[in-house]
């Protein structure tokens, strides 16, 4: 079995707590702690919800919604901060980086990127703009880079866990918002394979172009390979004849290495598949006033009709017309 995560808090930060003669010094104090935020133009009110994941390793996740505002690198913070750099995934808005004098970059939903406080410069959001982001200690990510980390976008051509490591953190996005779905403990598992997945995919990066394998001793690479499998399962679950070699190429390793990843969680690759499918399948069937057996297969990825009502009633006792019948009767 793996080892338990380490202990994982929830912190919860609004401007909305703050009386609003107060509520920009305080949020600025309490959710930039690494930059400088610029205060909102005349006559803009400042509305913001951060909520924030703690755990081990250093590591931070977070996600935060804002009306519009400016913030920018500030030497005299950084000084007394934590060495670290942030993975930030844009949900929703808009984000304009001043790339160099006089140029600038924008970035729009589902943009991902690396960046480094040290070298932020001027960083612009828009009204309603919405963010995911995972901060990881310096040192961390430099091991696993290979490098001196810097600003980075990081296009999903670019790199093949980029799109896993987006959809994990939209996935942990929501969770937060739902914290009486799950506890602290599957929290603090949910993080930890955020991270592991976060420098897997920054080892990946790294290793483009050197021709040659980055030493890994630091980190073990099971926990990101595992949690890029299920972000990819949980992708295309839907699609006829996924196999372990389509599953690893989504992952970034090969197939050795997912089997080897999945082991070390005391599961397997294809159970796993199975597993999510049919709880796909279930949630559907609850979900849904009308029940076609055939349809629901073919869109959780069983191609036999057949063959998926037998694994539904050997999963869950009952099938999947039975079960529809006693959702809906008790609702």
């Amino acid at each position: 079995m793996p080892p338990a995560a380490p202990p994982c808090t929830l912190e919860r930060l609004h401007t909305h707590d703050v009386e609003p003669a107060l509520r920009f010094d305080a949020w600025r104090e309490r959710a930039h702690q690494w930059v400088e935020m610029l205060p909102p133009p005349p006559g803009a009110a400042l509305d913001a919800e951060l909520l924030m994941l703690r755990g081990g390793g250093g590591c931070v996740f977070g996600t935060m919604r804002s009306s519009a505002y400016e913030m920018h690198a500030a030497a005299r913070r950084m000084a007394h901060a934590p060495g670290m750099v942030v993975l930030t995934l844009i949900q929703s808005g808009e984000m304009l980086r001043d790339a160099a004098p006089g140029e600038h970059q924008r970035a729009g939903p589902g943009t991902l990127g690396l960046y480094d406080p040290w070298r932020m410069g001027s960083y612009r959001w828009s009204e309603g703009s919405r963010e995911a982001f995972l901060a990881l200690p310096r040192d961390v990510a430099q091991a696993a880079l290979g490098r001196e980390p810097g600003n980075l976008a990081i296009a999903p051509g670019r790199c093949t866990l980029a799109p896993a490591l987006a959809a994990q953190l939209g996935h942990l996005a929501l969770l937060v918002h739902q914290p009486q779905r799950i506890d602290a403990a599957e929290y603090a598992g949910l993080l930890d394979a955020t991270r592991a997945l976060a420098l897997l995919m920054l080892r990946n990066l790294g290793r483009q172009g050197a021709g040659v394998d980055l030493p890994d001793a630091r980190e073990s690479l099971h926990a990101g390979r595992h949690a890029a499998a299920l972000r990819f399962m949980e992708l295309h679950a839907h699609t006829q004849g996924l196999d372990a070699g389509s599953i690893a190429r989504g992952a970034g390793c090969s197939r050795t290495r997912l089997y080897e990843a999945f082991a070390a969680q005391g599961q397997t690759v294809m159970g796993t598949l199975r597993e999510l499918r049919l709880q796909r399948a279930r949630g559907l069937i609850e979900q849904s006033p009308r029940l076609h057996v055939g349809a629901l297969a073919w869109r959780c990825g069983f191609g036999d009709p057949s063959d998926f009502s037998k694994l539904f009633r050997a999963r869950f006792g009952l099938a999947p017309s039975q079960w529809h019948q006693r959702a809906w009767a008790a609702g």
